[in-house]
């Protein structure tokens, strides 16, 4: 088969790759029919290259039609059509039943002490192959995959992989009270998507920060308040004050990441890492790994005294410095994590009907062939082109 592997830093190739198979009773197959480039790519596309091997297939947002089935599937049947969570989760351990997918104790990857593995995510989750393939083995084929009807095109459903729960996970921990204000840094794919569901929800002033110009006009059509963070880099914090009474928004939601803007030092630090040999840069990343913050600073400095910041953009570093003083002093509630997929299925199938209130169905900005994989990470990564989400059909 055809597939995405990562070859380098900055390197990823489709290349042809053996078909997977069925290993345990109760795996399947599934032919991919769609699959999306994640911001969370990006990052192995830059940072977390010590982690990764040559030839690792990429990829966690996938749906597409089960085309094999192990002996002991019985919830799905070849033909069916499934999106695939990023988690892969049992669903029957303790932690599946507490709604925590993502800390799947059936799949915990217990020689880094990570939680759940991830498709297409690096030996911290796994070293799962990902879907940006033409075909992915599942395994937990009885309770993993998400069974969506037949009829609407792929853009209806594929969201439910990773983008609409990690958004929606996102605005639940932010705890948006009834006609409250939300400030989302970040107006990618999860940033842009959070900001719908914040208004979908009862948010009353929804600010969308941002320094993409697509990005901006996107969000701001959909009714957000926008502010250019080239224009408010140093007095962000002040311009959100300014639109709420001098206290700061009730929410902040960082949809951003280890990969803010500024702080030239550490990110030269991490394109340093990511040029030593594997062996000394995989510990060296997991004992005083840093991120850059910026993002996380802002949130802390938006949000208003005893608000709450909700963290759905991916931070790595081990060694990052907090400012436990203000944090505490604002009374500031933090909550975070990767998003527990099939926690919120139940609350966001509903919505994916022909009203389409999320506006699912026309959220990708490209639709793709596999082929073009490379050309789209490169894209994306440079912010060009008006891309903000991709879809590649394998």
């Amino acid at each position: 088969m055809r597939a995405l592997t990562w070859q380098g830093r900055r390197d990823v190739r489709v290349e042809t790759v053996p078909d997977p198979t069925l290993q345990d009773p109760d795996d399947i197959i599934v032919r991919i029919t769609s699959t999306g480039i994640c911001g969370s790519d990006l990052h192995l596309y830059e940072v977390l290259g010590p982690f990764l091997d040559p030839g690792d297939i990429l990829g966690h947002e996938s749906m597409g039609v089960v085309a094999e089935v192990g002996p002991a599937v019985h919830a799905v049947a070849p033909g069916d059509r499934v999106v695939i969570p990023f988690n892969v989760s049992c669903g029957t351990c303790f932690m599946c039943g507490q709604g925590l997918q993502s800390q799947c104790e059936t799949t915990q990857v217990h020689e880094y002490g990570s939680g759940a593995a991830l498709f297409g995510y690096t030996k911290l989750y796994g070293q799962v192959p990902g879907g940006q393939a033409e075909y992915l083995r599942v395994p937990f084929g009885n309770t993993l995959p998400i069974k969506v009807p037949e009829g609407p095109a792929d853009d209806r459903f594929v969201y439910l992989s990773d983008v609409l729960p990690t958004a929606w996970q996102a605005v639940e921990y932010a705890a948006v009270p009834a006609g409250g204000s939300l400030t989302v840094l970040g107006l990618g794919p999860i940033g842009d998507m959070a900001t719908r569901i914040a208004q979908h929800r009862g948010a009353g002033l929804v600010i969308g920060v941002d320094l993409v110009n697509a990005r901006l006009t996107r969000a701001s059509a959909h009714g957000v308040t926008c502010l250019d963070l080239r224009r408010h880099k140093k007095d962000l914090g002040d311009a959100v004050r300014e639109l709420t009474d001098g206290r700061g928004t009730d929410a902040v939601i960082d949809a951003v990441g280890m990969e803010a803007h500024g702080n030239p030092v550490t990110k030269a630090a991490q394109w340093a890492t990511g040029l030593l040999p594997d062996a000394v840069a995989q510990p060296f990343m997991q004992k005083a790994g840093l991120d850059r913050l910026g993002a996380l600073h802002a949130a802390l400095d938006c949000v208003r005294r005893g608000g709450t910041v909700s963290l759905s953009g991916v931070y790595g570093g081990a060694a990052d410095p907090m400012p436990l003083l203000r944090m505490f002093d604002k009374q500031i509630q933090l909550r975070m994590g990767q998003a527990n997929v099939w926690r919120w299925v139940p609350d966001i199938l509903p919505l994916l009907t022909d009203e389409d209130p999320l506006g699912v169905d026309g959220f990708a900005t490209h639709h793709l062939p596999l082929e073009k994989a490379a050309d789209a990470y490169a894209t994306f990564q440079a912010k060009e082109d008006g891309m903000i989400k991709t879809l590649l059909r394998p």
